[in-house]
């Protein structure tokens, strides 16, 4: 049995998991999502933008079909059980029921902010909730700004720029919140985490990190996170080993717990294309969305894309 991880966190893969209907395809998937059932929300960049799956990979739906969501980037799922999708290409974050009903829409369809302006959205990332509701949108690829907004979608400020210090980022570009409000950023391109208040204020940063992409904090007091990592695509060291593509679980103040992959990227059971989204369902079990379509030539220039490419992996977690 191939298992990933180590300690109390150890995994084995869960090889050809989801059960899509014949001919279909997620392409590549931005984000996953789960909710109280754990049902898996699958938030992807092919003909059905969400395809919802039950806990044995069967499957159950799907919606957002007919151009909804240009390019699938984000899910957090928020404790009333909607869904909050980013969409990158749209420049949009929509709030949504588990059926695909809009109830609210941040940003203004198609039109991003101008570049770098600091408004929202040139291309946004990813959304939060702090327990008061609060909502948090990191922003993004176009912008190097959090966004804070009410829970009925009122901006309330906005913090951050481009740069490497404390509070600045290279692309922002996943936020996650914990039960006692600070608020994580993966500054992906600046290798970091950053931990701040739920009003900006910098507090500290995680380190031994590379390009970290996905977050994911389970509910309750002192979570651990689980970070998504992108690993090296420059011509100059994407063969080095160790640097990812993985998954590496910190807790609340940012020490290693375990780490899933990493030696290099690939299509084995014990490797990683692209990690750009992840969950965990209440069995502890998680799932990891990737962008491989997108990655595999900057990984692989010199080979055709298979076949078989994978975009999404579940790991059982071994008792």
């Amino acid at each position: 049995m191939v298992t990933l991880g180590s300690g109390d966190y150890t995994y084995e893969p869960v090889e050809n998991w989801a059960k899509l209907p014949a001919g279909w395809s997620f392409k590549e998937i931005g984000g996953v999502g789960v909710d109280s059932k754990d049902n898996v929300y699958v938030f992807n960049r092919g003909e059905h933008p969400m395809i919802v799956f039950n806990r044995d990979g069967e499957f159950l739906c799907s919606w957002g079909e007919g151009g909804m969501f240009p390019r699938a980037h984000g899910v957090f799922v928020a404790p009333d059980e909607t869904l909050w999708l980013t969409d990158d290409g749209d420049h949009t974050v929509r709030q949504c029921t588990l059926d695909g009903k809009v109830l609210l829409t941040l940003g203004t369809s198609g039109k991003p902010a101008p570049y770098m302006s600091g408004e929202p959205f040139h291309r946004c990332t990813h959304t939060a909730m702090a327990p008061n509701g609060d909502v948090y949108v990191s922003d993004g690829y176009g912008n190097s700004r959090v966004h804070k907004y009410s829970p009925d979608g009122k901006l309330i400020m906005s913090w951050g720029g481009p740069g490497t210090d404390p509070g600045e980022f290279n692309i922002v570009h996943n936020i996650t919140c914990d039960a006692d409000g600070w608020v994580y950023v993966a500054d992906r391109e600046n290798h970091r985490v950053q931990v701040f208040d739920g009003n900006g204020k910098y507090e500290t940063q995680w380190n031994n990190l590379f390009r970290p992409c996905g977050l994911f904090m389970p509910a309750g007091k002192c979570p651990i996170c689980y970070i998504g990592e992108l690993g090296p695509v420059q011509p100059v060291n994407r063969n080095m080993p160790n640097l990812g593509p993985r998954v590496t679980i910190v807790d609340n103040t940012g020490k290693r717990l375990a780490r899933l992959g990493g030696l290099h990227a690939g299509l084995g059971p014990d490797q990683f294309m692209a990690p750009h989204g992840l969950t965990v369902d209440s069995h502890g079990d998680i799932y990891v969305g990737e962008v491989s379509w997108t990655n595999w030539p900057q990984s692989f220039p010199d080979k055709p894309r298979p076949d078989n490419l994978r975009s999404l992996q579940k790991f059982r977690r071994v008792k």
